[in-house]
């Protein structure tokens, strides 16, 4: 077996594990949490109300965001903690993950909890009482034996949803069978998509079924079923779980990358460098670009590779332009005095963000610069990338040109080039190394105003790793030496539509290709 399918059944001892630690952990946890929670609203009238509102909720929130919105929570409490106590705790990944899919999983097991346990046969209580049994008696030997059936379809329901929300972990950076499904949507990899979404459909279904054998257990008061489910269960995970027990020590250095093409290629890059010097190295991908600072910031990623446009205005929020130069001085200088972060230097490419057209509609509707896009605007649709319209560049272009669309719209940056392609979008906020650019005839629009920053791309360094000599010998070779044609063909190497290399042999080609100084060991873009 070879190609992609073998290269998804290679990561998935490691994915599936992970997965099934993050959503047990969380299922045991909201289980322990809402029966007790439970238990008082079936109780007391006066909490019921309260707790089934708040679990309910909880549950409006989409579940990406919970996972998000715990992280700068926890980064917070972090740095009071290692301010008071001396020590900190990791904000990213499993944490944030755990917290937010516990929440998510405690609907369906308290509102089953609290049902089961009032439709207890009126009968049955007063029985209880009858005999003399002490209110934790009549709990412990009547009623929670009697609601069993019903508590554990609630848990059935929790496990189900769990596992499926798990996967919206990896953006946090906990890996899981997410890893899967966004690398693959950013790749175009719909092996890997497929992969993802079956493992995880397989997995639910699995603890489904094996839970649904207690719950037959406790509706027909068999031991031998219940004996069955829980042998299940516990063979499963610790099967499951069995990748996790050869990681030993964690890895020396953590390497970091947003959720694109390039940065999955050059991470990979970063990684192999580290790697041949003899060091040990685990991948967090698919982060935000806020998430992916404040995690280097806060030490929890030892280097990744950012834009200076993107730190100048999310990070400095700033919002005027000096200059190319001027900017990388100033955010090295700013960013090494107020957060320790070392900016080992640029790549040698920029990718900034540029509005791209079709080239036979902008020559169509005469439009070359941003200036002429302004005027032609009202009748045009913008497609954009998840993250641009939020960002300080949207409403700085904005603020210098007046731009007024007839409609904007946000995509994954692969279907946002698809968009252009297909008429759903006639311009987007492309990116200048990307190989695409070329391959599919589209203009890049000027900004005569300057209104975008420069966007080199930059190695940041931890604080923690700022003096850390092995890293830094590893790291520095790469400082201009990538020109932007050899990315743009490294980037397409991964994108087009045919014989698609995965991030990793883009990043071993682009290796081969700095140290021959000859772009041949890539297949870049056909000419235009």
């Amino acid at each position: 077996m070879s190609g992609p399918v073998a290269q998804a059944f290679a990561l998935l001892p490691e994915y599936l594990a992970w997965h099934v630690l993050l959503s047990a952990s969380a299922l045991v946890l909201g289980l322990a949490v809402s029966l007790p929670l439970a238990i008082g609203a079936a109780r007391s009238p006066r909490l019921r109300w309260p707790v089934l509102a708040l679990a309910s909720l909880v549950q409006t929130i989409p579940s990406l965001a919970l996972l998000a919105l715990f992280y700068p929570l926890l980064l917070a409490l972090s740095v009071l903690s290692a301010s008071v106590f001396g020590h900190g705790f990791s904000a990213l990944g499993f944490l944030p993950s755990l917290l937010a899919l516990t929440l998510y999983s405690m609907l369906p097991i308290l509102r089953n909890g609290a049902a089961g346990i009032l439709g207890v046969d009126p009968a049955v209580r007063e029985a209880a009482d009858g005999v003399g049994m002490t209110s934790r008696q009549k709990l412990l030997q009547v009623e929670l034996p009697l609601a069993a059936p019903v508590i554990m379809a609630g848990v059935r329901t929790a496990a189900v949803w769990t596992i499926g929300a798990a996967t919206l972990s990896t953006p946090v950076g906990q890996t899981s069978l997410g890893n899967y499904i966004f690398a693959g949507l950013q790749t175009e990899n719909w092996v890997f998509v497929l992969f993802g979404c079956a493992a995880s459909a397989g997995l639910a279904l699995a603890a489904d079924q094996l839970l649904g054998l207690l719950e037959a257990a406790a509706r027909r008061r068999s031991r031998l079923l219940a004996l069955l489910g829980l042998a299940g269960l516990v063979a499963g995970t610790a099967l499951a779980l069995a990748p996790l027990m050869s990681f030993g020590r964690p890895a020396a250095y953590v390497v970091g990358a947003k959720n694109f093409s390039e940065q999955y290629i050059l991470a990979e890059l970063i990684a192999g460098r580290l790697e041949r010097a003899g060091a040990e190295v685990s991948r967090r991908e698919n982060l935000g670009s806020s998430i992916a600072y404040s995690a280097l910031a806060a030490g929890e990623l030892d280097v990744y590779v950012d834009y200076s446009g993107t730190l100048w205005t999310n990070a400095l929020g700033r919002a005027d332009n000096p200059g190319r130069q001027a900017v990388l001085d100033q955010l090295t200088a700013e960013l090494r005095r107020r957060d320790g972060v070392l900016v080992l230097g640029s790549l040698g490419f920029e990718n900034a963000y540029a509005f791209a057209m079709r080239g036979d509609r902008a020559k169509a509707l005469g439009i070359a610069s941003i200036a002429d896009l302004a005027r032609q605007a009202p009748s045009l649709t913008l497609g954009s990338d998840l993250e641009f319209l939020s960002r300080p560049e949207w409403k700085a272009v904005d603020a210098a040109y007046g731009l007024s669309f007839r409609a904007e719209r946000s995509y994954q940056p692969t279907f946002m080039y698809r968009a252009l392609a297909g008429g759903e979008a006639d311009v987007i906020s492309a990116f200048s190394s990307d190989g695409r650019i070329a391959a599919d005839g589209l203009v890049t629009l000027a900004d005569p105003k300057g209104a975008i920053p420069p966007y080199d791309a930059v190695i940041l360094v931890s604080p923690k790793r700022a003096g850390d000599a092995r890293l830094l010998a590893a790291l520095r070779p790469l400082v201009g030496a990538i020109s932007v044609e050899a990315m743009r063909a490294a980037n397409y190497s991964v994108d087009r539509d045919d014989r698609k290399a995965t991030p990793a042999e883009a990043a071993q080609a682009l290796a081969a290709t700095l140290a021959t100084g000859s772009p041949a060991a890539l297949s870049g873009p056909p000419p235009r």
